[in-house]
């Protein structure tokens, strides 16, 4: 009985301090950081160097024409972005499309051999000192490159992250609504940690590296953005994370769908965390120790594990005391309820927000013990299927549509009261 209370509290502070504590410590840390030490932070608008941006892509023919406009559109020298775009081993014929368009270099083998060994050679045909890479199915802001990189004028910065964005929309799907909910989130933490001191990982949508720290990485990493980024910040380089540049994309069309996608993730967390010994080395970078254990490593290992504990112990502790146990026990209830009620709603395709949150953190966490699994057994391949996500296109037309509109409605209004 005296050790079911220990553990019982101890699952509290673990949810609490992955969730919430966590952020509210690295905040106030920082706060009262910069009130001590000058801001180290170095950046200029005007600075262009050459820099090549890598698009990755595997069968994304729907989408190559938008996201070669988006390419295009981009605020910077045209004469010193380089594009680049590798689609090895696709089928669907993306390699003829783009070979079609000037201004671009395409770069094809019949061979797929998964995304980090494309990313590994795509990287021998990069020449100039910065790399940006993004996913195919994004669309990135048009100021994204110069806000990129503008940081690395300090010589610290090695690697830079944008921001993930899922569009949003009242016809949201309990995926869609739990996503856009968690990079929120997500993206939060990260200019936490950047503020602090070095992002901690950055998501694959967005992110740029110096060209001379580029690691070759392993053929089967899983989540070659966060390796490659973690890789960097161990050699002391700071990670920075830049909110004002961003990709954004559309959420996965249902949950089964984001749980293929999630599992995938979580045994690359594993897979990462096997390779990263020197990130639980506080004697090597005690900042960046105490950024990933509580960032990620927690909410990958303790924090699933507190979950799926504390449901029994609460019920134990419930049989022997009236006090705050019940009320923890009855809040447990209304949760799973919720969960529940959200996995109802997204099969018969009702639009309820309110149940849709715990439904989808419900299935994160219970994709860490899929994904912890499927590591364990080295069933998850590199090679992988996209989860199925709304076409891009349409609402990147949609939104130019809206935008006309409003200006012709603006125009018309002037001319009436003219």
């Amino acid at each position: 009985m005296n050790l079911a209370p220990a553990i019982f509290w101890l699952c509290i502070f673990v949810i609490f301090y992955t969730y919430i504590g966590y952020a509210v410590i690295a905040l106030l840390i920082g706060k009262f950081r910069s009130l001590i030490v000058k801001s180290d932070s170095i950046y200029d608008l005007n600075f262009e160097p050459e820099i090549t941006l890598v698009i990755p892509c595997y069968n994304e023919f729907d989408v190559l024409k938008n996201k070669v406009q988006n390419c295009f559109d981009l605020d910077y020298p045209k004469n010193k972005l380089h594009i680049i775009f590798i689609c090895d081993g696709s089928d669907d014929g993306s390699e003829k499309l783009l070979n079609n368009i000037e201004g671009i270099t395409v770069l094809f083998e019949p061979n797929r051999l998964g995304k980090s060994a494309a990313e590994n050679r795509a990287m021998q045909f990069v020449k100039t000192p910065f790399v940006v890479f993004c996913d195919a199915n994004t669309i990135i802001n048009k100021s994204a490159i110069r806000e990129i990189v503008k940081h690395y004028k300090n010589e610290r910065v090695g690697a830079v992250a944008g921001e993930k964005r899922i569009i949003n929309n009242e016809k949201d799907t309990a995926s869609a609504a739990g996503e856009a909910f968690y990079w929120r989130y997500e993206s939060f933490l990260k200019r936490i940690d950047s503020n602090l001191y070095s992002t901690i990982g950055g998501a694959g949508e967005l992110v740029s590296f110096r060209t001379s720290l580029y690691t070759t990485l392993e053929t089967d990493t899983i989540l070659d953005d966060f390796m490659q980024s973690m890789r960097i910040a161990l050699k002391g380089y700071k990670v920075v994370y830049e909110p004002n540049a961003f990709a954004e994309e559309t959420a996965s069309v249902n949950v089964s769908e984001e749980l293929k996608r999630k599992i995938r993730i979580s045994a690359g967390a594993w897979q990462a965390m096997s390779r990263l010994g020197n990130a639980f080395n506080p004697f090597h970078n005690v900042q960046l120790t105490f950024l990933f254990f509580s960032h990620k490593v927690i909410r990958w290992t303790l924090a699933p594990l507190a979950i799926l504990f504390i449901i029994p112990i609460n019920i134990y502790l419930n049989y022997y005391s009236d006090s705050i146990y019940n009320a923890i026990l009855f809040l447990q209830i209304i949760f799973y309820i919720f969960t529940i009620l959200g996995w109802f709603f997204e099969h018969q395709k009702i639009r309820f927000k309110l149940f849709y949150i715990p439904y989808y953190f419900f299935v994160t966490n219970l994709c860490m013990y899929l994904g912890f699994f499927r590591f364990l057994n080295g069933n998850q391949s590199v090679k992988w299927e996209h989860a199925k996500r709304a076409i891009y296109i349409y609402i990147y037309r949609e939104r130019e549509r809206e935008s006309c509109l409003k200006i012709q409605t603006f125009v018309y209004h002037t001319i009436i009261l003219i």
